[in-house]
């Protein structure tokens, strides 16, 4: 029985072409997800799927043998071809069929991956699909279908997922703006032209500056990952050169979105988490608003002072999507840079987050500088996420629980341990995949911060 534990993860299958899987693999995932997912329809006829790449040269051939497999197993396809993973969630949902979408997101070069969801682009994860696919895989106990195989067709869908982001966030009021966009040559630069250019559309009141916007999947400028600041570092001195009111920085698949200001600072995605929510809870008053235990303590806070109800959830957009679905939540945000919209079918979409900013900054006077806009939501200091590694995880995470517990301090095992006390808390949580403590440390001012921090580190590697 082979495994697939290095490939097949908590939200998708992800890892190294060739050597960790191909076409091969990709036949059998394209068989495993009809079976799974019972895609055919109940009378014996052919369902449907849509399935999506990003600019990643292995895309193609994986993209051909998963589309062989699904065929076989009776099931019709309809491949929109290159397009941004929220522009397969787009498909998946204005189409109301399962969808798989070929990319690595911000992975280096030669990783490639698939993203499942289901009819609406529900998520597909470890419970609600993924580990039943994996072991079907794993035993090699695929079925054999013998009825007619399933069609394939082709259908161009930019055009119908512009004008769909256009009608949620209009921008064509917005005052003349200046703005540099950093793609980091991922599929930025494939829907950046179309939603906020003119390629499709009648053109915005938008001067774009354009950065990597060649789709290029061995990211020959920088990675993909705007995650890491290092990433950031040629859009933040672009921004300053050129006068830009705003910057903004896509990843590989272009589902995040990060934000730099005037000044050439990098937006904390918690920031952006409020300033949306601000936006939509003027359009849904007393509507609730998704944020993991990782945002900063000022979205819960920024919700309630607009007359939302704020509800906290685990770290995963699994998590977030199914909370949003029991609440009906308007939108979502993660300390990572995925924004969800229930108008979107609870997904996540880099690019109505950027869009959100945008709008956000051009209804304001012609003096009005994003930092001065986003200055309300800064309330806190926070670490950012500090990856350590140690051996034993669990042991490690009880004692500092047992710490917290003799001085006193709130605590909460949510999604790891949260510890709470006199202006600060942190999460100390385990990594999935590694043998990793993550930790991230907030606190009204830089020096509490610091302590706390440096605290709980020690007490890491004591």
């Amino acid at each position: 029985m082979r495994d697939l534990s290095a490939l097949i993860k908590a939200y998708d299958i992800r890892g190294v072409v060739p050597e960790q899987w191909g076409t091969d693999l990709a036949r059998e995932v394209g068989v495993a997800f009809v079976e799974v997912l019972k895609i055919r329809t109940t009378d014996g006829g052919a369902g449907q799927l849509v399935v999506g790449h990003d600019m990643r040269p292995t895309g193609p051939d994986l993209v051909s043998a998963f589309v062989d497999g699904v065929t076989s197993a009776g099931v019709n396809v309809v491949n929109i071809g290159l397009c941004s993973t929220d522009g397969l969630y787009f498909a998946s949902g204005r189409l109301n069929i399962p969808g798989a979408m070929f990319t690595a997101s911000h992975n280096p070069a030669e990783y490639n991956g698939i993203k499942l969801c289901r009819a609406g682009a529900a998520p597909v994860g470890q419970d609600s699909g993924l580990a039943e696919i994996r072991e079907m895989l794993e035993s090699e106990s695929l079925p054999t279908y013998g009825g007619t195989p399933g069609t394939l067709t082709s259908q161009d869908m930019l055009a119908a997922y512009s004008e769909y982001l256009r009608e949620l966030v209009p921008l064509e009021k917005s005052r003349p703006l200046k703005v540099v966009i950093d793609t980091g040559n991922g599929m930025g630069g494939y829907t950046v032209p179309a939603v906020l250019g003119n390629q499709i559309l009648s053109g915005l009141p938008l001067e774009i500056t354009e950065m990597y916007f060649e789709l290029d999947g061995t990211f020959p400028n920088h990675e993909a990952n705007p995650i890491d600041p290092e990433n950031l570092r040629d859009l933040q001195k672009k921004v300053v050169e050129v006068g830009a009111d705003i910057g903004l920085a896509f990843d590989g698949d272009a589902d995040r979105c990060f934000v730099v200001d005037e000044k050439g600072g990098i937006v904390d995605p918690s920031t952006l988490t409020a300033l949306i929510a601000t936006r939509e809870l003027a359009k849904v008053p007393g509507a609730t608003i998704i944020h993991n235990l990782i945002t900063s303590r000022a979205v819960p806070e920024i919700v309630l002072e607009h007359g939302g109800i704020p509800v906290r959830t685990r770290v995963g957009h699994s998590f977030i999507k199914a909370t949003m679905a029991e609440t009906d939540a308007i939108f979502g945000g993660e300390h990572s840079g995925h924004f969800y919209f229930r108008d979107f079918w609870k997904a996540d979409s880099g690019m109505l987050a950027a869009m959100h900013a945008l709008a956000a900054l051009g209804e304001t006077t012609e003096s009005t500088k994003l930092s001065d806009l986003l200055a309300p939501c800064l309330r806190y200091v926070m670490s950012g996420e500090i990856n350590t590694t140690v051996s034993d995880a669990k042991a490690v995470i009880a004692r500092i629980k047992e710490t917290a517990i003799t001085q006193g301090s709130l605590i909460d095992e949510l999604d790891g341990l949260t510890v709470s006390g006199d202006g600060w808390w942190f999460n100390v949580r385990s990594s999935n995949t590694e043998p990793l403590l993550r930790l991230n440390v907030e606190a009204k001012d830089l020096e509490n911060m610091a302590i706390v921090r440096d605290a709980i580190l020690a007490m890491m590697v004591g």
